[in-house]
Order: structure tokens, then C-alpha cells, then sequence
């Protein structure tokens, strides 16, 4: 190894010393070196000058050099940018492809339980109506989650906003942002009213909320026939089979019992508050007689017999916009106008087969009775004159009518179940009106019709089935989605429905004695 240097050892005192040099240079070649570099630098001197002359030819001048680098740096910074457009508007597929090429985070730590697949069994009272046949007695947590988030899209008309993923909300933004171009066309080809109204009630969706029963302090012992609202305070009336006619404080969560009366031997099949919501008319199933209950005296009076009334009882009726009368539905067709007053009949109207209902216009003055037959009556009060008549489309044999406050609609119910929804005013000139929208949502008669005041919402309902109700947007003449819950048996079999006097509250009475009471949210006064 003759190529390796030893290093002298650290136990050598003497090689650690630095040696001195011997002085060995001659001052006359020092200055011939001396004389050789600087001929060297005037030749190099001149080869840099021809240098930077060719560069100059070529490149140009240093100023014209660095202007054109800038330009370039400039046109290569415009480049980058048309590029990073182009890239930013790439398909939605492009960039969901990008999306899942990106690496999945691993977990922090890993339970192996978690892999083993836990069944739940689904025969607990919380789960049966999650099951679709005996067959899925247990059923595993995955799928049960499955099951449940179908439900609850079910009965939301649709997966909520804010359980979208980000990129189908990119996805619906993208498309809301060209409908909105399409809709912006649309309002330059047309003229026209194009602000609506903020206190409009949107279709689609309801906001409702359930509130403790409106007769929870008292619930009925046998089936409840009648609910109605006060027609200035905040109380509630609810009668039936029981007989009994009980009256209650409404505030959502207490609803506490005000007085509560007890009418012996006499079933209630219907009771009204009178206009000016100080008396209270009660009729029974098989009496003649009814009860007129003095709120204010507390005082409560039989009425025996009614002067020029011949029928054998008095079951049916309705208080009229005025006040001071009411319209007692009789057999073989007849209606009888009753005075309060002096409790007798002042006149009476006969139509073809019996009533099955009566609705009064907004002034009191005429009165629309449809009858068995399938034939709707329009008659003035003042003189008993039938002013039209006309056949409900598509009706066989008719069950309930109603009209809406605002004199605009005039709903229709048979006992097929179809709701037929005319305009109040071709039924006032035309002997053939069509209807605006046969709502079919029922499946069984058509027993109640309700208007509420504002008539942006008809209720309709049927006392053949349970959780056979529909809330009906007029504006829109659509069916509510959310209305009512889903696979959740609260209603049951309806008798009755009413609206509180500004659409705050909506109850009804149904046959195991309560009085659901619902909270219409879009409404703020009771």
C-alpha cells in the first residue's frame, strides 16, 4: 500500500511543529513572471472587448436586453393566468375524479369491534315501524341506518340542504345559477307583477310543530265530534259522545281547562259558538231539542221545540254571518232558516235529495248546498231565490262543501274521496263550471272541509281511516309533503277541523277523545 499517507501519531511531540520553509525565490524571475502576466491580461483585455462586441450584435445592447427579458417575464406571467383559468373551469366530473385520486387519511387508531357487524333487533317499540315484514326481525347497523335516513328524506320531501355533500351542492349551484340566467330571460319576453309578497305561505313544505292536546287537562271518554276555536279569545271548545262540552285556555303547552259542562242523556253530535262568541248551540243525534249554553250568565237553556219546524230532530246546522240566525239542515232536502230571537223558522228552501252540506259567501247573504245527488245549490237568504245550480264534476254522491273567506274558492267533497276546488265566482254565473284542481290525496269519503281564514290552506279530511288528512296550498293548489308525520299515528279518524281566528293553531277532534293541536309557524298571531 504505498498510496496510503500516514498521519503522524498523536504520541509524536515533534511532527506537531510547524517546519519552516527555506527562502528559495529569485527576485529576477519574479518580475519576468510579473512582466509574462500582464502581456497575458492586454491579449485577454482585447479578446473580451471583440466578446462583448459579437454579444452586443446579437443580443443587443444591456438596456434593450433587460426590456425584452421584462416583456418575457410579463408574457409568461399572462400565460400562467389563461392557464389557471382554464384549469378553474374544468368539468365537475374532472374535478370529482380529482377528488377522489387525493389520498384517504388513515385513522388515528382502529377499533376491530367496529369491523364485526352488531344486528340491532327490531322488534323494540322504537324500531317496528322501521320493519317491512316479519323477515327483518334483526337487521344490521348499517342497513338500519340506511333505512332510517330513507325515512327521514321521506318525510322531508327530499334530502335537507345542509346534508348535501360539497360536490352536489357545487353540482345544484351551478344549475341554480343557469336557471337564474333562463329566468332572467324569461322576464325580459313578458310583462307583468314580478315581486311577491315576503308574507306569502310557501308551498311544499309546512312549518308546523306539534303542541300538547288542546283538551289534554280533560280528555273526552268516547269520540269527540266537534273542535272549534274561539272567535276573539284565546280558547278552545271541544264535545262530544261523552256529554259533555268542555272549553279550554290555549297556549301550546299547558292548555289549561277553563270549564268543562255536562248535559245529561244527551250526546253532543255538534256544538258552534254563536258570532259573538257568547253563546254556545249544542245539538244531540236523535233529539228535536237542543241547548243554548250562556257563556257570559253561565246560564243553560233547552230548547224544546222550534215554532214551524216539522221535522223529528235537529242534528244538523250552522250559525250565519249575521249572527242572529241559524240554518238547520233538514230531511228530503229541505233548509230551514231559524231565528234566535223568537226560535222560530222565517223560511225554508228545498233542493233535489238530501243535504249534505251548507257554506255561506263572505257577506251572509247567499248560501251554497250541495246535496246526495252530486248537485251543488247556490241560494239567496233574503228571499229563498235559487240563483244557480249546477252538477259537481265528477261527483256521484257528495259528503261536505265549504267556501273560503276571501270569497275566492268554493271546495267540493265526495264520497270518493275527490275534492273538487272551483272559483266562487263561475260558480255564481256559469251552469257548468270546471273545477280549478280535483285534489285526490283521499282515498276513502271526504268527510270535513275547512278553509282557514286567510285561504291560503283548505284541510280536508275523512273519518273513514286513519291519518286520512291533506292541508291543501291554495295559492299553488298543491298538497303539503310533511303533512301528516309520516308512519306516526297521532290524528287517527277525523270528525272535525278548525283554524284558530289568525291561523296560529290548527286542531281537530278525532274518535279517541283528544284534540290534536298543531302550531302553523308561518303565522304569528294566534
Amino acid at each position: 500500500m504505498a498510496d496510503v499517507i500516514k498521519l503522524p501519531s498523536d504520541g509524536d511531540p515533534g511532527s506537531a511543529k510547524k517546519r519552516a520553509r527555506p527562502n528559495t525565490v529569485d527576485p529576477g524571475e519574479e518580475e519576468q513572471k510579473r512582466q509574462r502576466n500582464v502581456k497575458q491580461l492586454a491579449v485577454l483585455g482585447a479578446k473580451n472587448s471583440s466578446v462583448k462586441l459579437l454579444e452586443e450584435l446579437v443580443f443587443g445592447a444591456e438596456e434593450e436586453l433587460l426590456e425584452r427579458l421584462t416583456e418575457e417575464v410579463e408574457d409568461q406571467t399572462a400565460t400562467l393566468l389563461v392557464e389557471d383559468d382554464e384549469e378553474s373551469g374544468q368539468s365537475e366530473d374532472e374535478s370529482e375524479a380529482h377528488v377522489q385520486h387525493q389520498p384517504a387519511r388513515r385513522a388515528a387508531w382502529v377499533d376491530e369491534d367496529d369491523e364485526l357487524e352488531e344486528e340491532v333487533d327490531m322488534k323494540h317499540r322504537y324500531r317496528r315501524d322501521l320493519m317491512k315484514g316479519d323477515a327483518e326481525a334483526t337487521m344490521s347497523k348499517q342497513k338500519l341506518q340506511q333505512r332510517m335516513r330513507e325515512q327521514f328524506q321521506k318525510s322531508m320531501g327530499g334530502a335537507p340542504s345542509w346534508a348535501d355533500s360539497s360536490l352536489t351542492k357545487k353540482k345544484r349551484k351551478t344549475a341554480d345559477d343557469d336557471d337564474e340566467d333562463e329566468e332572467e330571460d324569461d322576464l325580459l319576453r313578458r310583462t307583468g307583477t314580478f315581486v311577491a309578497s315576503a308574507d306569502s305561505l310557501s308551498s311544499g313544505i309546512l312549518r308546523i310543530k306539534k303542541c300538547l292536546h288542546a283538551n289534554n287537562a280533560r280528555p273526552s271518554e268516547d269520540r269527540l265530534t266537534t273542535v272549534q276555536f274561539h272567535p276573539s279569545a284565546q280558547v278552545i271548545m271541544t264535545a262530544g259522545l261523552d256529554q259533555s262540552v268542555s272549553l279550554f285556555q290555549v297556549d301550546g303547552k299547558t292548555n289549561a281547562k277553563i270549564q268543562s259542562i255536562h248535559l245529561e242523556k244527551f250526546p253532543v253530535h255538534k256544538a258552534q259558538f254563536s258570532r259573538d262568541g257568547e253563546t254556545v248551540i249544542a245539538t244531540s243525534l236523535k233529539n228535536k231539542m237542543f241547548y243554548l249554553y250562556d257563556m257570559m250568565e253561565g246560564r243553560i237553556t233547552p230548547v224544546h221545540s222550534v215554532r214551524g219546524l216539522n221535522e223529528a230532530r235537529v242534528k244538523e246546522f250552522s250559525v250565519c254571518p249575521d249572527g242572529g240566525n241559524l240554518l238547520l239542515t233538514g230531511t228530503n232536502g229541505y233548509l230551514h232558516l231559524l231565528t234566535l230571537k223568537t226560535k222560530e223558522v222565517v223560511r225554508s228552501m228545498k233542493m233535489n235529495g238530501n243535504a249534505s252540506g251548507v257554506a255561506f259567501s263572505p257577506d251572509g247573504n247567499k248560501v251554497f248546498a250541495n246535496s246526495e245527488e252530486g248537485e251543488v245549490y247556490l241560494w239567496d237568504l233574503r228571499n229563498s231565490r235559487c240563483l244557480n245550480r249546477f252538477p259537481d264534476d265528477g261527483c256521484v254522491r257528495a259528503t261536505s262543501i265549504a267556501t273560503s273567506p276571501n270569497g275566492q274558492y268554493l271546495a267540493c267533497g265526495s264520497q270518493a274521496g275527490v275534492v273538487n276546488i272551483y272559483s266562487q265566482e263561475a260558480c255564481l254565473n256559469s251552469a257548468n263550471p270546471r273545477p280549478l284542481k280535483a285534489v285526490m290525496n283521499l282515498l276513502t269519503s271526504a268527510t270535513s272541509l275547512t278553509f282557514n281564514p286567510t285561504s291560503e290552506i283548505l284541510a280536508i279530511a275523512s273519518r273513514a281511516e286513519d291519518e286520512a288528512i291533506r292541508l291543501v296550498h291554495l295559492p299553488s293548489l298543491t298538497v303539503f309533503s310533511n303533512f301528516p308525520l309520516y308512519k306516526r299515528k297521532i290524528i287517527y279518524r277525523v270528525s272535525c277541523l278548525d283554524f284558530s281566528p289568525h291561523s296560529g293553531f290548527f286542531s281537530l277532534a278525532n274518535n279517541k277523545g283528544h284534540a290534536p293541536l298543531f302550531r302553523l309557524l308561518h303565522y304569528k298571531n294566534f
